[in-house]
C-alpha cells in the first residue's frame, strides 16, 4: 500500500493505475515509500521496518479524468457563473516492490 497525492492505493507488481499528476515524463522511473507491506502471512507496518522498503514504478502516460461542471447563482442580483474542471492524472505501472531485512 502506497500513499500518493493524499490518497492511499493498494498496489501489486505489474499493476497499472492512475495517480495525481507527478510532473514526470513518459518512461521515467519513480519510487514511492510504502505505508504497509503484506507478503503472504507477514505484515510489515512499523516505520523502522518500512524504512528499507521501496515501491518502484514506471510512468506510462498521462490521462484526463471526467469533466466536472458547476454553476453558481445569486438570486437577487441575478449573478450567474458557470465553471468546469477536468483533473489530469499520471498513469504508472508498478515494476517492483522491494523489502530488505
Amino acid at each position: 500500500m502506497i500513499k500518493t497525492g493524499g490518497k492511499q492505493e493498494r498496489v501489486e507488481e505489474g499493476q497499472t493505475l492512475s495517480v495525481e499528476l507527478l510532473g514526470a515524463t513518459d518512461g521515467d522511473e519513480v519510487s514511492f515509500d510504502p505505508i504497509l507491506v503484506v507478503d503472504g502471512d507477514t505484515v510489515v507496518s512499523s516505520r523502522d521496518q518500512l524504512a528499507s522498503a521501496k515501491v518502484a514504478a514506471r510512468v506510462v502516460g498521462e490521462v484526463k479524468g471526467p469533466k466536472i461542471k458547476g454553476f453558481t447563482y445569486k438570486h437577487k442580483t441575478r449573478g450567474r457563473k458557470s465553471w468546469g474542471h477536468r483533473q489530469r492524472y499520471t498513469t504508472i505501472e508498478i515494476t517492483g516492490i522491494t523489502r530488505e531485512g
